[in-house]
């Protein structure tokens, strides 16, 4: 089909998939419980990290986590003293176990508490025109505290080489502001237009199917091609495009 055909009917499908029904079985339905800015960024940041494997799962464990944390996640990270960790040490979500568990919200104090927010470290002035360079920085930022080097896996380093689908798919949550009440857009300080698709395998293999992405594979090489195909239909909101090509791979097996 010609490029105009195509955006066409990629803007027919993110209408047909971005809307509130998609929220219940997708692990977006975690921060879609909290009100506060801060309550929606970190249960979004930790059901983000998870968000591999059965999406059963992954729902089942990230509603865990959010229990472990008395639901209200702001307020545990933020005063929660090592007794407060214990009852964490059986948690286990594939390879992401109790102690990252417990390295994760120490992370999360830290930035808090001396970095201002998540949305505060996210925030440096982008270059490319994308937003990899500033998930390297935080990545760097996140680890500044004590921590077991096994953690570190389970935050991508885009410069490192991966696609970092996990956190593009988290950043996606915060910046980008949709009519259909999906994604939350509560960060202000930064530009949709710098957003990256998750790329996963779903993702990946419709857009090569469609001709936006020729690599073979899912790695940062592949994000940034992708980034431009989609750039080009629309420069301003480029990753509402991953809601058609989750769709047409998860639930149309195109």
């Amino acid at each position: 089909m010609s490029p105009t055909e195509l955006k066409e009917f990629l803007d027919s499908k993110v209408i047909q998939y971005n809307n509130f029904n998609f929220i219940e079985s997708d692990p977006i339905s975690i921060p879609h419980k909290f009100t506060q800015k801060e309550d929606i960024e970190i249960a979004g940041f930790l059901a983000a990290t998870i968000a591999w494997g059965n999406r059963k799962s992954i729902l089942k464990n990230a509603n865990k986590m959010m229990d472990h944390l008395g639901n209200s996640p702001y307020d545990f990270i933020i005063n929660h003293s090592v007794s407060h960790l214990e009852p964490l040490d059986n948690f286990v979500h594939r390879t992401f176990n109790a102690l990252d568990f417990k390295s994760f919200i120490k992370g999360l104090k830290n930035i808090y508490l001396n970095h201002g927010g998540l949305e505060a470290v996210f925030s440096a002035p982008s270059t490319n025109g994308s937003l990899q360079k500033n998930i390297s920085e935080f990545k760097a930022v996140f680890f500044e505290i004590d921590h077991l080097p096994r953690t570190e896996k389970h935050v991508s380093d885009p410069l490192k080489g991966s696609a970092a689908k996990r956190i593009n798919m988290f950043l996606r949550w915060m910046i980008r502001k949709d009519n259909a009440g999906v994604d939350f857009g509560i960060w202000k300080n930064i530009s949709p237009s710098l957003l990256s698709c998750p790329l996963d395998v779903h993702s990946g293999n419709v857009a090569r199917k469609l001709g936006l992405l020729s690599r073979k594979q899912n790695d940062a090489k592949a994000v940034y091609e992708l980034d431009l195909s989609l750039r080009k239909m629309d420069k301003e909101d480029p990753v509402k495009y991953d809601f058609a090509l989750f769709g047409l791979g998860v639930f149309e097996k195109f």
